[in-house]
């Protein structure tokens, strides 16, 4: 008697600790379809999955190992350096994690032959003409839009079979840290002021979309640069009111602010945001409103 033998796709997921990667790390490991690895600088799993392995991505030989030795079809980049402001002065850990790392991996994958996922910005914009397509020409204003710039570039000249995502405003469900949703409902429930710009204009990307968006590269291998993100472009103080009135909580406590007033250390792109027609058309990209990911918000959390 024949018995065909399902041969599983196996992925590594850098940075399965954060907000995306223990999205991912989820999401694959539930399907029969895949094998998944994760890994993330910290020693231990936050969601406790088994399959895990510590990695120092700004280490060679640690990046070498943690892909050798399990050997995949596919690495997700889940893993950056994201504070905005701390990269200013943080230069050197910045450039380590969200370039050289990228450079790790993208080396190895080329001798491999593994297809490389990679988690970009829309940082790589200067803000003054958004929303942006993937043909626009980047023009950073701080030095984390400067790496992850450089992050891109490095993967183009590496030879490595790779496909790019620039994404924005990540929110929705994690365990390890609260997202802007979870943040804000928690200060405004706790009847604390907040102060929201409202000069900061972009897309905002629901978490389990954007993991929706990789799943469709991992189906078919498709390569280059895809913009992924929601599919409303709203101001961070609009957002913030939304949220509010859906939660039933009081939005006067929402003090408009605009971004020059923060007087925070690393200057953000202002009108940007992410065109997603090209990810609609060759991923059958289909974001969800925001009305209804807070809904799914609020079924899936104690929110």
């Amino acid at each position: 008697m024949y018995y065909h033998q399902l041969v599983k796709k196996r992925i590594i997921i850098f940075g399965a600790n954060g907000m995306l990667g223990q999205y991912l790390v989820n999401y694959f490991s539930r399907s029969r379809y895949y094998e998944v690895m994760a890994s993330s600088v910290e020693e231990t799993s936050v969601i406790n999955y088994p399959q895990y392995i510590q990695c120092d991505i700004t280490n060679r030989e640690s990046v070498k190992d943690a892909i050798y030795n399990f050997y995949p079809d596919f690495i997700i980049n889940a893993a950056a350096f994201t504070n905005v402001d701390k990269s200013e002065t943080m230069r050197e850990e910045a450039w380590k994690v969200n370039v050289k790392a990228v450079e790790y991996m993208a080396e190895t994958a080329r001798v491999q032959d593994i297809h490389l996922i990679h988690i970009s910005s829309d940082y790589v914009f200067d803000g003054l003409a958004g929303p942006y397509k993937e043909t626009d020409k980047p023009n950073p204003l701080g030095y984390y839009g400067r790496t992850k710039l450089a992050s891109e570039n490095a993967l183009k000249i590496s030879g490595s079979n790779f496909t790019i995502i620039r994404t924005n405003v990540l929110y929705g469900i994690s365990q390890s840290r609260p997202d802007f949703v979870k943040w804000l409902v928690t200060e405004l429930m706790n009847n604390k002021q907040v102060k929201i710009v409202t000069d900061q204009i972009n897309n905002p990307t629901f978490i389990p979309d954007l993991c929706d968006a990789i799943v469709k590269i991992v189906e078919t291998s498709k390569d280059g640069l895809f913009n992924v993100g929601g599919c409303e472009f709203i101001s961070r103080y609009d957002f913030s009111v939304m949220i509010a009135d859906f939660f039933t909580l009081d939005k006067s406590l929402i003090l408009p602010i605009i971004t020059e007033e923060l007087k925070q250390p690393a200057k953000r792109p202002l009108k940007s945001g992410l065109v997603i027609e090209k990810a609609r058309k060759e991923l059958n990209y289909r974001p969800r409103t925001l009305l209804d990911t807070l809904k799914i918000i609020k079924n899936t959390s104690k929110l």
